[in-house]
């Protein structure tokens, strides 16, 4: 006779949504490994079983944690493109410091768990994807010359410098990162104008 599959706890429900929060602020105070089952409960002020009453495995909290994490993402990329500084916003949401701690951490637990990988890649493809067919409007507008600098080159300069310098900058780094936020600034402003105070660029909390 085969054994009835265990009841997990519903998705919409705010016990797993404290569970989730509790390894996140975990993993950002800690690192991927302070994460456990035990610490997970603690933090969030509930009994251990319940960690696992709500996700199999702590692999299946880590998936959780990713695409939660990768629809926020995606949720605030769309509004930095929508916003009337696109390029000034789309900087912003890539040199947040809590996201960038965050990636750092689920990519090196991504080293040991394959499934965790596939998942940060599946959602990497789709954020750039998403950020490159917008990107390409806003270029094109700016009268950018796209053969020159593509679109794919531009994005892939935005992200890959924002993450270098939040990765620098968490080690101590800091030489030469204001000579290029300098630089950053000063083009952003040659192509989006200059950001009067208390102006939005189109960056937002999530709720």
């Amino acid at each position: 006779m085969t054994a009835p599959a265990r009841r997990i706890g519903s998705e919409d429900s705010e016990t797993r949504q404290a569970l989730l929060d509790a390894a996140e602020q975990l993993i950002l105070e800690d690192g991927y490994a302070a994460a456990t089952s035990r610490r997970v409960a603690a933090r969030a002020g509930l009994k251990p079983q319940l960690v696992h009453y709500y996700f199999r495995t702590m692999d299946d909290l880590f998936l959780a944690l990713v695409r939660r994490g990768a629809e926020r993402n995606l949720e605030l990329q769309a509004r930095a493109m929508a916003s009337p500084n696109p390029l000034r916003a789309l900087w912003e949401v890539s040199c947040d410091p809590s996201g960038a701690a965050m990636t750092m951490e689920l990519s090196a637990l991504s080293n040991h768990r394959k499934v965790i990988q596939a998942e940060l890649a599946a959602y990497a493809e789709r954020f750039r994807t998403q950020q490159a067919e917008a990107l390409a409007g806003v270029l094109e507008r700016y009268g950018m010359d796209l053969e020159s600098f593509p679109t794919d080159v531009v994005l892939f300069l935005i992200t890959s410098t924002s993450q270098i310098l939040m990765l620098e900058e968490k080690l101590g780094m800091s030489t030469g990162h204001a000579a290029f936020r300098a630089v950053v600034e000063r083009e952003l402003t040659r192509l989006e104008g200059q950001l009067e105070p208390g102006e939005a660029s189109g960056r937002r909390s999530a709720d």
